[in-house]
C-alpha cells in the first residue's frame, strides 16, 4: 500500500511520518512525503530525532507534491495530511482514488530552537501512535468505508 504524507513545508511532520511508516511498516506500506510549499531542506531536528530512533534518513529530502502528480509517479492508495493548512489547500488530482485522511499535528519547526527537542519529540510520538494504530489493522483487506472510519478515529489520537 502506497501512502503519501502531505504538509506545507515537507521538512518536519510529513518527513517524520513517512519515516515512521517505512520503518515500522515492515514492507506492508511504502510511504512518501511532500509539501505544497516545500522548504527545500529537511529540518535538522527531524534528521537528529530519526537518527536517534535508528531510522535510515539517507534518502530524506524536502520535495513538492508535484512529483507525485506526474504520470510516472507511484499510484497512491492513501493520502494523509498532517497540518491544518495542507488540509484546507486544494490538493492535486491523484491518479486513481486514494483514501484521504487528516492527522493534524502542531508544527515543531515553528518552535524556538531551545524547544526543538521537546516539540519534535511530541510530534514524533503522536505520529508514531497514529501510524502504529493504522498498522495494527488489516488495512490490505479492510473494506474502504471501514478503513475510512478508522483513519478518522486514528487522526483524533493524541
Amino acid at each position: 500500500m502506497n501512502i503519501l504524507v502531505l504538509c506545507t513545508g515537507n521538512s518536519a511532520r510529513s518527513i517524520l511520518l513517512e519515516s515512521i511508516f517505512n520503518h515500522e511498516g515492515a514492507g506492508r506500506v511504502r510511504a512518501f512525503s511532500a509539501g505544497s510549499n516545500p522548504t527545500g531542506k529537511v529540518h535538522p531536528q527531524s534528521l537528529k530525532l530519526l537518527a536517534e530512533e535508528e531510522h535510515d534518513t539517507s534518502a530524506a529530502r524536502s520535495k513538492s507534491w508535484d512529483e507525485f502528480a506526474a504520470e510516472d509517479a507511484p499510484e497512491m492508495d492513501m493520502v494523509i495530511t498532517v497540518c491544518g493548512s495542507a488540509a484546507e489547500e486544494t490538493c492535486p488530482v491523484w491518479p486513481g482514488t486514494p483514501m484521504r485522511a487528516h492527522w493534524g499535528v502542531e508544527d515543531p519547526a515553528a518552535a524556538a530552537e531551545s524547544e526543538w527537542e521537546a516539540t519534535f519529540r511530541t510530534a514524533h510520538d503522536i505520529l508514531h501512535r497514529r501510524a502504529s494504530a493504522l498498522l495494527e489493522l488489516p488495512i490490505e483487506t479492510m473494506p474502504p468505508a471501514e478503513l475510512a472510519a478508522h483513519l478518522k478515529r486514528i487522526g483524533d489520537l493524541a
